[in-house]
């Protein structure tokens, strides 16, 4: 080959490689872009969460006394308000009246009937038997116990006693609080005033809907972003006999597992959320309920994971935080650097002894994959375990009706830990395939 000829194949090649580099590196803003949003919203969707479990939490619900008392006041209130005397409790209050005062003659004729030993005595028994006739004043009963009954059912009469009865329920209802009071008040005025909502009702309804749309769109993302690995290893397949290309291939591949790597490490992984959907009972013909009481809601990124040991006081939770952040984080980092020096690197810097163990060696210490299982069983056992406890707490009968609902799942954060777990572990197959000079054949 002449020396025209080998300038210009290196100009070909140099040109490819250019081309190869601007086409990986939009590649590369791409998954960057859809990881800095994911890793955006994954958080935005933890605080939102968290504002809800703790406007709906069960402390301030079905655990408050206060929430009790306004349900309960309010069913008695409206049953005060409402009152009325049908015709037929009418006459049922007509008849009980009646035998009341025909049982009070009775008893008062009996009294003044038995023998007297004083002289009072025998002159007000001579008195009563001279103008006191006892049929007569039975036989005006009736109509003494209707006039009873209606002044008692009179408008006038109705409405002082709804007074009277509401007075003494306010009086209760005063009495009536718990120390979650002011506290609830606070949370629910500074979190109405974030989400810009007057009432509950809003708030739900406002927090649900805008989870809904993050959901969609951080799962896109999370898709996204594999599908960028996925085109890049599609154009190692093309690319295959190109042996001058694999090094920058693998180099930009590098880039690429790091993206997935930060953006598995920062967003949510998992997260646990048990409710009581709904309680519902009786109470003097109406329904109370409460709704979407909140049990227990927690959402954790690995990197959440491993502040929240170490900061714990236990010597053996720090131990467990420092030994995933060293294992799981700090290892895999290392692991790239030295995998690029051995591409990029001089002879002398690639057979270091340090490098070599860190790429080729400290493989067996690299523990994202056993993480990747650990993540996985732990989800399959919490879940398992909150759906036992949670259908313990279903209870359905004529007087009381609950359901509860596990809302426990991996987050896109999970998916994207585990694509850079699998991309890694073909960035090593491709290592040991470009140091050995034995490019993929097809």
């Amino acid at each position: 080959m002449t020396t025209q000829q080998t300038n210009t194949t290196a100009r070909k090649s140099g040109l490819t490689r250019i081309l190869l580099i601007l086409g990986l590196s939009v590649l590369l803003c791409g998954e960057a872009y859809f990881g800095y949003r994911l890793d955006i919203l994954s958080a935005e969707q933890e605080q939102i969460k968290e504002d809800y479990s703790m406007s709906n939490n069960i402390t301030f619900g079905l655990f408050s006394l206060d929430q009790w008392r306004e349900r309960i006041a309010a069913v008695v209130d409206r049953q005060v308000t409402d009152y009325k005397v049908t015709p037929a409790q009418k006459k049922a209050m007509q008849a009980q009246v009646q035998e009341q005062l025909s049982g009070l003659i009775n008893t008062v004729v009996k009294e003044i009937n038995k023998p007297q030993k004083s002289l009072g005595g025998k002159l007000k028994k001579f008195a009563f038997n001279q103008f006191v006739e006892p049929a007569q004043l039975q036989a005006q009963v009736p109509s003494f116990s209707k006039t009873i009954v209606d002044k008692v059912n009179s408008p006038t009469s109705i409405k002082r006693l709804k007074n009277i009865a509401t007075s003494k329920i306010d009086q209760l209802e005063d009495a009536t609080y718990d120390s979650t009071s002011v506290a609830y008040s606070q949370v629910t005025k500074s979190l109405y005033r974030k989400y810009q909502v007057s009432n509950p009702a809003d708030f739900n309804k406002k927090v649900n809907s805008h989870l809904a749309a993050i959901r969609k769109v951080t799962y896109n993302y999370a898709y996204a972003m594999l599908g960028c690995v996925v085109l890049v290893m599609a154009l190692w397949w093309l690319l295959r006999n190109k042996a001058e290309l694999q090094n920058t291939l693998f180099i930009m591949s590098l880039l690429f597992a790091f993206i997935l790597l930060a953006v598995g490490m920062t967003a949510s992984i998992i997260e646990v959320d048990a409710r009581i959907q709904t309680l519902n009972f009786m109470l003097m013909g109406e329904k109370v309920s409460f709704e979407n009481q909140v049990l227990f809601f927690q959402s954790k990124s690995i990197m959440g994971i491993v502040r929240t040991l170490i900061e714990q006081p236990k010597p053996d939770a720090i131990l467990v935080g420092i030994l995933i952040l060293l294992f799981v984080i700090i290892l895999p980092l290392l692991r790239m650097i030295a995998k690029g020096i051995v591409i990029l690197g001089n002879e002398k810097l690639a057979e270091n002894k340090v490098v070599k163990y860190l790429t080729f060696e400290l493989g067996k210490w690299d523990m994202a994959d056993v993480m990747v299982v650990g993540i996985a069983m732990t989800y399959i056992g919490l879940n398992g375990i909150l759906k036992s406890q949670l259908s313990n707490l279903n209870i359905s009968n004529e007087f009381l009706n609950t359901t509860t609902i596990n809302y426990t799942s991996l987050q896109p954060g999970y998916i994207i830990f585990v694509g850079y777990v699998a991309f890694e572990m073909v960035l090593t197959y491709r290592l040991n395939r470009i140091k050995t000079n034995d490019p993929v054949v097809s």
